[in-house]
């Protein structure tokens, strides 16, 4: 499908359509959160039904009766779109549009959609594009869409029921062209993955600790990376607000030089194809020395955000990494954030801030300070040249910060591992 809101002037109506299968999910809630996708990619929502089932109707998504009530609600509303809130089969995808004749499309796509209007490096489009393609190569069988129709990379799920005969052969051509389409874009996501671990040795060369900013999309962690160093990350109060991540500096106060990193953020039933594609971008937490938990403490489903948080980080490898987790925006939240206690038994610590006005950042920093340097010993020290090789000690179980040669030696401070303190201060033993 070509990008579902192409314009300003024109707001798509759409109606959201969910199943409450009563297994604990709050329905409500993702029917909010879907309406604010709605929101984002510029459309607006004008309905939207739940129906309650034992199961997802395998053919239809809904039931028959609901489906006749859904049709009549597309024309009381004068709808374009209906949005499911589950990922579509193609069969329910195809039984749907034939049966409400309209466009109708799933909660998959509409991330999709947003992701490929907010990506803006090359390497971001890259992945947005290999995610939309995954998706459209699952989804060809009876679905009489062309390849064409993509459109260098804005990939989607629209058109009406396949046809026979020629049309057969052009599904075929259409899944040839993905594969080769999908092979070279692994190809050069793979040469971008290359540089992207270049960089990450690089840090590792400079000695200064990275620090992951992850969490919930629009919890404030673009705000949070501006408010500390100065990035000059876009902000704004949408969903996905920005795909791309950005790293920079900051000096804590003892001199140590820390790198912060915000990642993309993470959302309830993020799209496998989008994990899949963004694996390398979402692993920066994978390879830091520590995660920054930031959530949105004014949000009534804070909770549920985060263990989707977690879920997301185990389903990527990354759970063993000490974890602070920064309770933000207490600026709106309507109690008394002094008297309520914010809790998080998977991370080592917790802190209160407000990242628009830079509320609670010494607490901030100290507890960053303290979780990155817990189990290291800071040294000065002037090493004589015949003892140059213990700097390279220094480098393989430590932090280098400094490295200064003078007349009399070489001196360093350097953050080392505790164990190893004696093997870099004394006479070589362990």
């Amino acid at each position: 499908m070509a990008a579902l809101f192409e314009t300003d002037e024109i707001q798509e109506r759409v109606i959201l359509v969910a199943v409450d299968l009563d297994d604990g999910t709050d329905v409500t809630a993702s029917l909010d959160e879907l309406e604010e996708l709605a929101k984002t990619a510029g459309a607006v929502a004008v309905g939207r039904m739940v129906q309650n089932r034992n199961g997802i109707q395998p053919g239809t998504y809904i039931g028959k009766g609901k489906l006749e009530e859904l049709r009549r609600l597309i024309q009381d509303t004068s709808a374009d779109t209906v949005v499911c809130d589950d990922e579509l089969s193609p069969a329910q995808l195809a039984n749907l549009q034939e049966a409400l004749q309209c466009k109708v499309i799933d909660r998959t796509v509409m991330i999709l959609d947003i992701f490929a209007s907010h990506a803006s490096t090359s390497e971001g489009k890259l992945q947005v594009e290999l995610a939309q393609l995954r998706y459209r190569a699952t989804r060809l069988t009876g679905l009489g869409t062309s390849l064409s129709r993509i459109g260098g990379g804005a990939a989607g799920s629209s058109g009406g029921i396949g046809t026979k005969g020629p049309g057969e052969k052009k599904l075929e051509m259409d899944r040839r062209l993905i594969r080769d389409r999908i092979s070279a874009l692994n190809r050069q996501l793979k040469s971008l993955v290359a540089t992207r671990e270049t960089m990450r040795k690089q840090r590792r060369g400079n000695a200064a600790r990275v620090v992951a900013i992850v969490g919930y999309t629009n919890a404030g962690k673009s705000t949070l990376l501006n408010s500390l160093t100065q990035a000059e990350v876009l902000e704004e109060d949408k969903l996905f607000a920005t795909l791309d991540p950005t790293t920079r500096s900051y000096e804590m106060e003892n001199g140590q030089n820390v790198l912060f990193t915000d990642t993309v953020g993470f959302i309830n039933k993020l799209p496998h194809q989008l994990i899949q594609s963004f694996r390398s971008t979402l692993e920066e937490a994978k390879y830091a020395d520590m995660i920054m938990h930031v959530v949105d403490c004014s949000d009534k489903n804070f909770e549920m955000h985060m263990d989707v948080v977690y879920d997301t980080l185990k389903s990527l490898g990354i759970q063993d990494k000490p974890v602070l987790t920064v309770f933000n925006k207490i600026d709106l939240c309507e109690n008394d954030t002094n008297a309520h206690v914010f809790k998080d038994e998977q991370s080592q610590d917790t802190v209160k801030i407000s990242a628009k006005y830079k509320t609670g950042f010494d607490e901030l920093l100290s507890k960053t300070e303290q979780i990155l340097n817990e189990g290291f010993v800071r040294i000065e020290k002037t090493f004589s040249y015949d003892d140059a090789g213990k700097i390279q000690l220094i480098r393989k179980y430590g932090n280098l910060e400094v490295e200064e040669y003078r007349e009399d030696g070489i001196f360093i401070k350097a953050a080392i591992l505790s164990e190893y303190v004696g093997k870099v201060m004394g006479d070589g033993k362990a």
